[in-house]
């Protein structure tokens, strides 16, 4: 089982996904720690990415997932869908939880945020680029409100009648 767990910055998706691959007893990698340090000075400037710079990050989310023999979890935003399809030319299987909340929800946390690169300067950016999985796509929708707890142990029921 490959599980992308995607969102706008701040919606959880290191616990989340953290939580999630505990209970499936598979391992857990964020994604962010793929970027090379080019793409995290620049948001860390308050410069939103651009496709271009998100591509070659995007190719080392799947090639990771894609090699991972038990399959994983990892924490990936997956915006557009044009970032879920390289995904999954990489891992034709992978399923996508989106953990997903109000900006004011997320602006919050944030905030309270501490010794991330991601300034929430950059959360309206990401929620203009993101773009809702469409009906094709296996995925499934989180609300943030729910503790971290109860969205993986959602998810992972979720995941789990699926085979």
């Amino acid at each position: 089982m490959r599980i992308i767990v995607m969102g706008v910055s701040g919606s959880g998706k290191t616990t989340v996904g953290t939580m999630l691959a505990y209970k499936l007893e598979i391992p857990y990698f964020d994604g962010d720690d793929l970027h090379p340090q080019e793409n995290i000075n620049k948001m860390a400037q308050g410069c939103p990415l651009n496709d271009a710079d998100r591509w070659p990050w995007l190719a080392r989310v799947g090639e990771w997932l894609a090699h991972q023999p038990e399959g994983g979890v990892i924490g990936c935003s997956a915006l557009k869908r044009s970032y879920r399809d390289l995904l999954r030319a990489h891992c034709p299987d992978a399923v996508f939880v989106h953990v997903h909340g109000s900006r004011e929800v997320l602006l919050a946390r944030m905030n309270r945020r501490k010794g991330h690169f991601m300034p929430s300067s950059l959360l309206d950016s990401q929620f203009a680029t993101l773009e809702p999985l469409e009906n094709d796509e296996v995925g499934r929708v989180f609300d943030v409100t729910d503790s971290p707890n109860q969205i993986a142990a959602s998810a992972s029921e979720w995941i789990k009648t699926r085979g």
